[in-house]
């Protein structure tokens, strides 16, 4: 276990990596071997995650078999656990152990249980990838018995290392954004039955599966639609609708993927629909990319609809000079100096690529 100065050095090569403004996936690979070698592990788990929903997606994993995707799905949205995603999202370290969350226990655990303890697996150290508030990835590192637990040194460690690592995601996501991809062949749709199972898929579906990176489950499903699926499925009370998942392809085309119940006598029946992120279903990201707060986002998408500062203090019930204050603040964030830059250069540039390329 590294500490003091090398586990300085450790932290800053790792922060410079994450400043380099590398793809999320560049990233991985630079930063994995790195943290690897402070923090030894015989299996691991990392995803990006969705700001917003805290979905997870583009997943990937060492030592662990493909098939357990679906489990892990089914036990953060379904089972009581410990040590979940979104409990750790909202505690203040971000990062705890299995053995820590059961009090040396872990036979507490359903995933314990059910997967690690069937392979092998003793501990595992969960951490989320969070800076300012949003959580933009997750990672899990898992050891063997023969190598006994994470200590609480490897925790403050990962603790270090996790913002700069949800830094480096943001900054390469945002780098994406910027890009032109091509042109999507249109939207498609996948149902799936009350136990989860394919009903269909669409020829246009069929394509943008194929241009998907990550996991799959037992079905050939992406975890990132099982999961979406799964959490609409199972919500008490039940809704209609979730609010989109943005994901990327292999060709470097944003996806909004959205999960809909079908009307009666087929509502058990989900839908999901497959396509071409617009510029607002990727603006929640984006702004989340740039750092804005929830007020800053509500103002900038007050901007961008053409509305003055008088009438956007009458929305939102602020004096004008506190929506002044606001609007400065975005400007420094987003590195422009006036609205018409703000919307000719951010919208433009971050919200429709597609439009800057044709």
């Amino acid at each position: 276990m590294l500490t003091g100065p090398a586990a300085d050095s450790l932290v800053a090569s790792i922060a410079r990596a994450c400043r380099s403004g590398l793809d999320p996936q560049a990233l991985r690979e630079s930063v994995l071997p790195r943290l690897q070698s402070a923090i030894p592990t015989d299996a691991l788990w990392w995803a990006l995650a969705d700001p917003t929903t805290l979905l997870f997606t583009q997943t990937y994993r060492e030592e662990l078999p493909a098939s357990t995707g679906a489990y892990f799905v089914e036990n953060e949205f379904l089972c009581e656990d410990v040590n979940k995603w979104t409990d750790l999202a909202q505690s203040s370290s971000g990062v705890a152990t299995l053995m820590h969350a059961t009090d040396s226990d872990p036979s507490r655990s359903a995933r314990y249980r059910d997967i690690f303890e069937p392979m092998g697996l003793h501990d595992e150290l969960r951490s989320v990838m969070r800076v300012r508030g949003s959580s933009w990835g997750l990672l899990c590192l898992h050891r063997e018995k023969a190598t006994a637990t994470f200590s609480v040194a490897e925790e403050q460690l990962l603790r270090r290392i996790a913002p700069h690592l949800a830094e480096g995601i943001r900054m390469g996501l945002l780098r994406q954004a910027r890009q032109s991809p091509d042109a999507a062949t249109g939207p498609g749709v996948i149902l799936l039955d009350a136990d989860g199972d394919v009903v269909s898929v669409s020829t246009a579906a069929e394509r943008l599966l194929g241009e998907l990176c990550g996991s799959m489950d037992r079905s050939g499903l992406p975890v990132e639609i099982r999961a979406l699926a799964t959490l609409l499925s199972r919500l008490d009370p039940p809704q209609l609708t979730l609010p989109p998942v943005r994901i990327r392809t292999s060709r470097g085309q944003w996806l909004a993927l959205h999960a809909s119940r079908m009307a009666p006598p087929n509502d058990t029946t989900i839908a999901i629909i497959m396509e071409e992120a617009t510029p607002g279903d990727l603006a929640p990201m984006i702004m989340a990319a740039y750092g804005l707060t929830e007020r800053e986002r509500t103002i900038c998408g007050f901007i961008c609809q053409g509305l003055t500062t008088r009438r956007i203090s009458d929305h939102l019930h602020l004096t004008t000079d506190t929506v002044q204050d606001h609007v400065k603040s975005i400007y420094a964030r987003t590195g422009v100096h006036s609205r018409g830059e703000l919307v000719a250069t951010i919208l433009r540039r971050d919200y429709l690529p597609h439009a800057a390329g044709a």
